[in-house]
């Protein structure tokens, strides 16, 4: 056998001859590589995601048979007509808005000065041991975090007990809407100060010099320059405390003694077994959350998103 024989390659197998011609077309054909893609995500999101919800949509429009509790699939508004004439649906429903509008502003707040100074101020120790702290809280479980609350702001718990240490009496936070408040604000705080932390940390130190070197003072270089840039990651953030609020029904039977939409569509679906009535009452936050994205998209909140 020749030295030319010896270097030749060998033939193409069968596979190999697939896999080039298969490369080839997927070349020629980006709209292709694009589908193979995104096809298993977006087939997911509507099958799953998106026709779950209109499933949810659907089955509000039935009723259940007062006397054998069975589902009627009959059209109409009834479940939705019985929510408008109850108050205390009203009430229940305006009580959830309100608390997790109340979260989601104390959590913005409190998250502004932490992601603020651990992005642009702290040293990279100190940064790091910030970070670490918001996130360590999120690696218990959820049930212990609240119990923890529960005993802290108890008549015979943590708080009270320093308070009688020095001298300043008691506060009854226990089983009320304010300890629910504290609790909430605390849960989700992390998923609040990590986004605005990151939408902190991508501002060029160069927009902030310039802003000083024109004269402005720092109040003015926070509203006019760092704070427009930074209102992504407060969306961001402000979407997760307000959603994960108003669909919790834990917490609020934990440590609030109160009810929140999540309690009656429980016990609507676990107690009552109204599957159409829970339904339509889960309609509600999902409104109010539409809503809430439209008003954030029509203040330019995504744009830099």
């Amino acid at each position: 056998m020749g030295v030319g024989e010896r270097l030749k390659p060998p033939p193409p197998s069968a596979v190999g001859a697939l896999r080039h011609r298969v490369g080839g077309v997927l070349y020629r054909a980006p709209l292709l590589r694009l589908a193979l893609l995104l096809g298993p995500v977006v087939l997911w999101m509507v099958v799953i995601y998106l026709g779950s919800l209109a499933l949810l949509f659907i089955t509000s429009f039935w009723s259940q048979d007062s006397v054998t509790g069975a589902i009627v699939q009959n059209w109409g508004l009834t479940n939705y007509q019985f929510l408008l004439q109850e108050d205390v649906y009203r009430t229940i429903a305006i009580r959830t808005v309100g608390i997790a509008i109340a979260v989601t502003l104390t959590d913005v707040a409190l998250a502004i000065p932490i992601a603020y100074y651990a992005a642009r101020i702290a040293r990279p120790r100190l940064r790091t041991f910030l970070l670490l702290s918001m996130v360590l809280p999120l690696w218990s479980s959820y049930l212990v975090r609240v119990y923890a609350w529960r005993t802290i702001l108890s008549g015979d718990g943590v708080l009270n007990w320093t308070l009688h240490q020095i001298h300043l009496g008691s506060v009854n936070l226990g089983f009320s809407r304010w300890s629910l408040w504290i609790v909430f604000s605390y849960l989700w705080l992390p998923y609040v100060t990590l986004p605005v932390y990151a939408a902190l940390e991508r501002i060029p130190n160069s927009l902030i010099e310039a802003s000083t070197d024109l004269g402005a003072r720092w109040l003015t270089t926070f509203r006019r320059v760092i704070l427009p840039i930074a209102i992504p990651g407060i969306v961001a953030g402000s979407i997760f405390a307000f959603s994960l609020t108003i669909g919790d029904y834990i917490a609020p039977d934990l440590v609030g003694d109160t009810e929140f939409i999540g309690n009656v569509i429980y016990q609507s679906v676990g107690i009552a077994n109204n599957i159409p009535f829970a339904a339509a009452y889960a309609i509600v936050p999902a409104l109010v959350m539409a809503i809430y994205l439209l008003i954030a998209r029509q203040l330019k909140a995504f744009e830099a998103l």
